[in-house]
């Protein structure tokens, strides 16, 4: 049973539901790991390779460019990858020579904008992107880590002007803890056929079952490489839910891997699941969710689990 494709919202391309996000590749392992991960990928339908310019200084780009090279499979694969700030014209323009470089690739699929820039004009941003768009050096515009309320002034002015790029893909965090995007941002893309790229399903590992309210962070868990995540999930909330899920993943008979990573799979609205991964297991881990759906009982549960206060 491979990975099903679904619509990127309204721009005729598909990716699987199932994506890869490609994080670690050249930061937490070496290039000869991250092409058996990419190998495992590809056997198991999945074409959506998820990079950004600031992974490990353009490292994980550079795997990607480096495999997709010595397997010959570019036209297989949905490549999005990320320009970090500034947003300027002029950024962007040298971040897509850069990007395209280090991925061996004549046109990016989608392009993102990292996060918001409030000292760019968002006009100019579009524009350039738009430019990139008609040179044929990218072929779609998308944005990570923007709220609903940016996503919607940029598709507004993009309605009104051709010559600007429609952001037409949205990444943020989604899971269980984080569950913002509920309110305004799914709606949202729903209305406006945005694709909705998640991340972090796992909670970048606090979904687990590897961290404890003692405050011991293990080393070399994703938690000590990058310890700002800890303030997001190391609350009274993200523990209780973190317990919860324990708890109900003993009575059932399995991980809370499965049932974190089964209940994003679940959700209306989610075009694509990216997972990240340091070995093929990480990506079976998704895989077996997909095959093994959660009851609507079991769903329910976990929805009760982690909706207080979730929606502020």
């Amino acid at each position: 049973m491979k990975v099903e494709r679904r619509p990127l919202g309204d721009t005729g391309f598909e990716v699987s539901s199932i994506g890869l996000g490609c994080v670690t590749f050249g930061r937490e392992i070496d290039a000869l790991t991250s092409f058996g991960i990419l190998d495992h990928a590809r056997a198991s339908g999945i074409n959506l390779l998820d990079t950004a310019a600031a992974y490990h200084a353009g490292a994980s780009e550079r795997v990607i460019g480096e495999w997709l090279a010595e397997r010959g499979c570019q036209d297989e694969f949905f490549i999005a990858t990320k320009a970090h700030l500034p947003l300027t014209r002029d950024a962007l323009r040298q971040s897509v020579e850069e990007s395209r470089g280090r991925l061996r690739v004549d046109a990016i699929d989608l392009f993102q904008c990292h996060a918001w820039d409030d000292a760019t004009p968002v006009e100019e941003t579009l524009t350039a992107l738009g430019e990139l768009i008609g040179e044929g050096k990218i072929r779609q515009a998308g944005c990570s880590n923007w709220t609903a309320v940016q996503l919607a002034r940029a598709r507004e002015l993009s309605a009104n002007d051709s010559a600007l790029a429609k952001i037409n893909s949205i990444q943020p965090p989604y899971n269980l803890v984080q569950r913002e995007i509920e309110t305004e941002t799914l709606p949202l893309c729903e209305r406006e056929k945005v694709g909705v790229l998640t991340y972090s399903p796992l909670a970048a590992g606090f979904l687990t079952g590897k961290y404890r309210r003692d405050g011991v962070v293990p080393s070399g868990t994703r938690f000590d490489v990058i310890p700002g995540h800890q303030p997001i999930y190391f609350t009274e909330r993200g523990w209780g839910i973190s317990e919860g899920l324990a708890a109900i993943a003993e009575r059932e008979g399995r991980s809370p891997v499965a049932l974190a990573l089964g209940w994003v799979l679940s959700r209306p609205g989610v075009t694509s699941m990216l997972v990240g991964a340091r070995k093929t297991g990480h990506i079976d881990q998704a895989l077996a969710a997909m095959r093994e759906p959660l009851s609507q009982g079991l769903l329910a549960e976990l929805n009760r689990l982690s909706e207080v206060d979730s929606r502020g």
